[in-house]
């Protein structure tokens, strides 16, 4: 190792930092949230400097340099453009056997500043020895994407029991494997959800019979998002990572898939119109089961669990079970299609609300209430409705809305093969035929704007009013 890597107790610790630029400020930024006394050599100081100084952060000990100022202090930081000096700060530095660092000058630095992951009190560390911090920078982005928020909240709560465990288990293996137990179960997932005294309740019942513990595993709901994998989020990417087994829709994109733990069970239980693979019950059922067999189940659903995606039956039985869940929200198709598709769902002078609406109708009909969405300069999302987009187009006109309303029918919404076929109401069904499936309706003055905005792929061709535009962005 070309360093050895430590962590230093800084708390109230005076450290010296010669320079006040923003190179500087970034540097302070993190001395201060490690609790150094931060004192300042500098001709000036930035505007964030000096507000820190204003507000009593930070001392601003003088404007030129002297070795007398190194004295009393534990590190010193050079972060100035003038070479001269900060060299002559690491040289000073050195005789009095003081850790420095000169900011970009790698071979003037007895210690580093190490790329970190801050989930304090856990922090992860990276270090390239300084030889490329844009590759240690890059790893740090993706451990990141793979550690929750929560892990610091959970290490301060371990903390606080760590004397009562120690009382209770004499054994360090003991010990361990209560540990293990509670960060891999539904301590972890409390704390996750914020429900502290809930999980604390659990950590005081696995203390005080640890073998009477029901080894129950947990439920999450993760919305998938419409399709590209970029837009999963990334609490849903750390769920999949944990994942025992994954229950996934038809809908959820294959490159959603991929991101899924690699020895996790995966189990379609998709539905498409008009064909169910698994009845909803049945899917109830099953993820009540795995739970029970003690494994951490993933529900993973297209676009967002919650808005038409019978999240809530789901979790409903969950619940009655007595099974311990969480939900991860997703993109909404209507949300992530219309964007990719260069169409604003609002619009100051186009449309002044959106309504989401599902396209499985009632045979009459009076599930919907026509009058109220045939009024204009507002935007209908529809999902699920390229079927019954004949009856939509006829119910709306019938009750008000022009026939020359500009609608699009997106398929397969931000994914590579998007295609957007934009026309008027009266040929709703047109377009709906012609449409790849997954398919989003948009009835509104602002699918106008398509031609306009779209960005994702190739741009729009402009054609007729009657004869629909299609970008087909394979």
């Amino acid at each position: 190792m070309d360093y050895l890597p430590l962590f230093a107790d800084l708390r109230q610790r005076p450290v010296l930092v010669v320079g006040g630029g923003e190179v500087a400020a970034r540097k302070i930024d993190l001395l201060l949230r490690a609790g150094a006394a931060v004192r300042i050599v500098a001709q000036s100081l930035s505007p964030e400097l000096e507000q820190r100084r204003q507000a009593s952060q930070v001392s601003w000990l003088a404007e030129r340099f002297v070795p007398q100022q190194l004295d009393d202090v534990f590190l010193v930081i050079a972060a100035t453009d003038d070479a001269g000096l900060n060299a002559e700060v690491f040289e000073q530095a050195n005789q009095r056997q003081l850790l420095a660092n000169v900011v970009d000058d790698q071979p003037k630095c007895s210690f580093i500043f190490p790329s970190i992951v801050d989930r304090s009190p856990i922090v992860v560390a990276i270090s390239s020895s300084g030889t490329a911090p844009v590759l240690a920078r890059l790893l740090r982005e993706k451990l990141e994407t793979l550690l929750p928020a929560s892990l610091g909240k959970m290490a301060e709560i371990a903390g606080s029991w760590r004397e009562r465990v120690k009382q209770r288990f004499t054994s360090m293996r003991s010990r361990r494997r209560f540990w293990e137990q509670a960060f891999d179960g539904s301590f972890a997932t409390l704390v996750t959800a914020g429900q502290i005294p809930q999980a604390e309740q659990v950590l005081q019942q696995q203390l005080d019979n640890p073998e009477s513990i029901a080894q129950n595993g947990e439920v999450t709901l993760v919305g998938a998002g419409p399709g590209d994998a970029g837009l999963l989020t990334l609490r849903g990417l750390q769920v999949m990572q944990q994942a025992d087994v994954v229950l996934y829709d038809f809908l959820v994109s294959e490159g959603v898939l991929d991101l899924v733990r690699r020895d996790s069970d995966k189990i379609c239980v998709g539905k498409r119109a008009g064909s169910h693979s698994m009845a909803q019950d049945d899917i109830n059922h099953l993820l009540v089961k795995l739970a029970r067999q003690g494994k951490k189940v993933v529900r993973l659903k297209g676009g967002d669990p919650f808005i038409f995606g019978r999240g809530g039956e789901e979790l409903q039985a969950v619940k009655a079970a007595g099974i311990p869940f969480q939900v991860v929200p997703g993109v909404t198709a209507a949300a992530g299609a219309t964007a990719y598709a260069g169409i604003p769902l609002t619009h100051r002078d186009y449309s002044q609300s959106v309504t989401f609406i599902t396209g499985h109708l009632r045979p009459d009909g009076s599930s919907l209430q026509w009058e109220t969405l045939a009024k204009g300069h507002q935007t209908l999302a529809i999902y699920m409705g390229t079927l019954k987009a004949a009856e939509i187009s006829q119910q709306l006109i019938r009750h008000g809305r022009a026939a020359s309303t500009p609608v699009a029918v997106i398929g397969r919404g931000t994914r590579v093969d998007q295609q957007v076929l934009t026309g008027t109401l009266d040929n709703l069904e047109h377009l709906a035929q012609r449409a790849p499936t997954p398919a989003l309706l948009v009835i509104g003055e602002v699918v106008a704007l398509h031609s306009q905005l779209a960005w994702f792929g190739y741009h729009p061709q402009t054609e007729g009013a009657q004869r629909p535009s299609v970008v087909n962005l394979a």
